[in-house]
């Protein structure tokens, strides 16, 4: 699909989905924090956040790390 390899909608994903609700704090760093923190008491609620809030940042490192590292280029 074209919108997994567009670098433009990947980085608006980014900064609506991937970084919603903003404040106090970027939703996505709370829970980083809590996962580093050891995650302790974190469910599945929490966990399927880490994954909706951070699947835009994967998408964007698989579409920079193509960029770099593809024989085409």
């Amino acid at each position: 699909m074209k919108i997994f390899n567009d670098w433009r909608i990947l980085i608006l994903l980014c900064l609506t989905l991937g970084l919603a609700p903003f404040f106090p704090e970027p939703h996505i760093l709370g829970k980083l924090k809590w996962i580093a923190g050891g995650a302790n008491g974190m469910q599945f609620m929490d966990w399927f956040d880490v994954v909706l809030h951070g699947f835009p940042f994967v998408l964007l490192i698989r579409i920079i790390f193509l960029k770099f590292f593809s024989k085409n280029s």
